[in-house]
């Protein structure tokens, strides 16, 4: 690993008699072997290299249907959702009564009306004054459930009245 060598000059100097120079000592030169070293750092950089794992993109696949698409769902199966601008949450099932709900008890209904019926789909109707979080939160709470087949849009004009009488 490390050695000491001793640096060899090629001329000496006579010794004189009697001088007032002492003779210079000589040096001695250590030398370090890097060599090893230089191979644990290679080795653990292929290992991390072939070890690592890269974080996969947290971000959800949304399928949008093409332009134009029109696909007729019977009524019983939507779960129709409204996403107030003050971030309530009103939900019906198919042509039920409109009710409020909570974050929990929406994805306790999701996980229950999806395990019930399985071509369950829900429609999320979103305020446009709402925030963009409970949209986000929306869609977390769908993935929780398992719910694959869900459609986001915002609320029209005249659908606002119709959670009057509820609020």
């Amino acid at each position: 690993m490390a050695e000491v060598a001793v640096a060899e000059s090629g001329k000496q100097k006579p010794q004189v008699a009697n001088s007032l120079f002492r003779p210079k000592k000589r040096r001695s030169v250590i030398r370090i072997d890097m060599t090893p070293m230089v191979d644990v750092a290679f080795l653990l950089l292929i290992f991390f290299m072939v070890t690592t794992v890269f974080r996969r993109p947290l971000a959800m696949e949304v399928n949008m249907p093409e332009p134009g698409a029109k696909v007729e769902v019977p009524e019983s199966n939507v779960m129709t959702v409204f996403v107030d601008k003050d971030e309530s949450l009103y939900f019906k099932m198919g042509t039920g009564a409109l009710s409020k709900a909570t974050w929990e008890e929406l994805a306790a209904d999701f996980r229950s009306f999806g395990a019930a019926n399985p071509e369950l789909i829900v429609l999320v109707k979103i305020h446009r004054d709402a925030r963009y979080e409970p949209m986000v939160d929306m869609m977390d709470t769908l993935e929780d459930a398992n719910m694959q087949r869900f459609s986001l849009v915002p609320m029209q004009e005249g659908e606002d009245a119709v959670l009057e009488g509820v609020r």
